[in-house]
C-alpha cells in the first residue's frame, strides 16, 4: 500500500487541511464518497426524491451486497439505518427480557450500550454481569466461561473500546456463546473498516456498525447484521410500514429479512455514500489497510513513550489504530486546544465514556485520543510528537 498513499491523498482533500488523528470519531471522506452524495442531492433537486431514488434503484440496492460482501454474510440479514447507536439499539431492545435473564458484558463497555442495559434491567427484572478483564485489560475469556449459567440470555461485547487501542477476543467469545446456545451481540462501531471481520468466522448473532468511522463514509450512516436463522425471534421495538405490512383492520406482518430493522424515510445519498465508502476499502483490501493501520498506531505509540511526561494508555495483547495517552500535569481538553491551533485534530475520550474502566485504571481525567488511518504517514506523526513535545514544554 505504501506506493497507493500519494494516491489515496489526492483522494482526500482534507489531507490538505488538516492532520486527522481524529479517524476514530469521524474520518476523512474521499471525494469518490463525497461525489457520490453530491451527486444523488442534485439529481434530488432536479427531479424530485422519490424519482432520484427510484432512478438508483440498482445502486441502492447495491449497498446491501457491498456490506454482505465487507462481513460474510447473506444481504437479507443487513439493515442499513441512520447510526451504529440505532444499529445496536434495535437489536438490543428487539430481545425479549425477562426477571431472572442475565446480560453479561465487560468492564470498558461503552456508555451508552450500558445505559440502555440498565433501563432494559429496571424495566424487566433482568441483571447485568460484568466479566472482568484478563491480565491484558481485554474480557476474560475464562471468566466469561466460568459466568455461563441457565440465567444467561445475552453476551454483548464492544469489539474496540472507544477509550484506546484495545482490540477485545470476538471470536473466542463467539466460541463461548455458541456453545451455550447464548445471543451475543458485538459492537463493531470503532472496528469496522480498519479489521478485517467475518460474522461467520466471529460466530455472533448481531452486529452494529457505523460508516463514519474508519470506513470513511459519511455521518449519519449505519448498518446491523442480523443473523437469519434468529430473525424470528426479535420483534423490532417499533414498527413501520416498511419494517411490516398491513395485513388486516387487526393484523399486521413483519418482514421476513433483517430490513424490519429498518424504517421507511431514509437519506438515500448517504446510503449511496456508504455503499462506495465501503466498495473503496473493499477494493484497497482489508488486510492491507489493517496491516499499515497497525504500523502506523505502533509507530505513534513508540514515539509518545519517548517524550517527558506522556503515559500511553492502551491495553490488550492485539491493539489497533487507537492511540490513547496523558500527560503529566496536562488537561486532556488543553492538549486538544493546543493541537487544534496547530491544525492537528484528535479528541478526548472522558471517564464517563467508559466508566467502569477508567474507574478501575484511576483515569478519571479522561485520556487524550489520537486514531490513525491509512493515509496517516509517518511524517504526521513526526509533525504530531513535535507539536506536542511543545505542549508539554510550555
Amino acid at each position: 500500500m505504501t506506493l497507493e498513499i500519494e494516491r489515496l491523498r489526492r483522494e482526500t482533500p482534507g489531507c490538505r487541511e488538516v492532520i486527522h488523528f481524529n479517524n476514530a470519531g469521524a474520518s476523512l471522506m474521499p471525494e469518490p464518497v463525497v461525489n457520490a452524495i453530491i451527486s444523488h442531492l442534485r439529481r434530488e433537486a432536479e427531479i424530485g426524491g422519490y424519482e432520484a431514488a427510484a432512478e438508483s434503484f440498482e445502486t441502492i440496492e447495491g449497498v446491501y451486497d457491498s456490506i454482505a460482501s465487507l462481513i460474510g454474510c447473506t444481504r437479507d440479514e443487513i439493515a442499513v439505518v441512520e447510526n451504529a447507536t440505532r444499529a445496536w439499539d434495535m437489536a438490543f431492545y428487539s430481545i425479549p427480557f425477562r426477571s431472572g435473564d442475565t446480560i453479561l458484558t465487560s468492564e470498558c463497555e461503552y456508555a451508552s450500550n450500558f445505559i440502555a442495559y440498565l433501563q432494559v434491567c429496571k424495566r424487566t427484572g433482568a441483571t447485568v454481569r460484568v466479566i472482568p478483564a484478563d491480565e491484558y485489560g481485554a474480557i476474560s475469556v475464562e471468566a466469561l466461561k466460568d459466568a455461563m449459567d441457565e440465567s444467561v440470555k445475552l453476551i454483548s461485547l464492544t469489539h474496540v473500546p472507544t477509550n484506546g487501542g484495545l482490540v477485545n477476543p470476538a471470536a473466542e467469545v463467539g466460541r463461548v456463546a455458541r456453545d451455550a446456545g447464548v445471543l451475543f451481540l458485538l459492537d463493531a462501531c470503532q472496528s469496522m473498516g480498519q479489521i478485517p471481520i467475518d460474522v461467520r468466522e466471529i460466530d455472533c448473532h448481531m452486529l452494529s456498525a457505523t460508516g463514519r468511522k474508519y470506513l470513511r463514509g459519511p455521518r449519519g450512516t449505519g448498518f446491523l447484521y442480523v443473523r437469519k436463522d434468529i430473525l424470528p425471534r426479535l420483534e423490532p421495538p417499533f414498527l413501520d410500514l416498511h419494517a411490516a405490512t398491513w395485513s388486516g383492520p387487526d393484523r399486521f406482518a413483519v418482514r421476513a429479512d433483517a430490513r424490519r430493522f429498518e424504517n421507511w424515510e431514509t437519506n438515500y445519498a448517504t446510503k449511496i455514500g456508504l455503499g462506495v465508502a465501503i466498495e473503496y476499502a473493499t477494493a484497497l483490501g482489508l488486510e492491507r489497510i489493517w496491516e499499515r493501520i497497525g504500523r502506523l498506531a505502533d509507530d505513534l505509540r513508540s514515539r509518545l513513550a519517548l517524550l517527558p511526561g506522556v503515559t500511553v494508555r492502551d491495553l490488550g495483547v492485539i491493539r489497533c489504530g487507537i492511540v490513547s495517552f496523558s500527560v503529566e500535569g496536562k488537561k486532556p481538553e488543553d492538549i486538544k486546544k493546543r493541537l487544534d491551533q496547530a491544525r492537528i485534530n484528535v479528541s478526548v475520550s472522558p471517564m464517563r465514556y467508559t466508566l467502569l474502566d477508567m474507574e478501575r485504571r484511576g483515569l478519571s481525567a479522561g485520556v487524550v485520543r489520537a486514531s490513525v488511518h491509512y493515509y496517516n504517514t509517518e511524517e504526521e506523526i513526526g509533525r504530531f510528537t513535535y507539536e506536542l513535545e511543545r505542549i508539554i514544554c510550555l
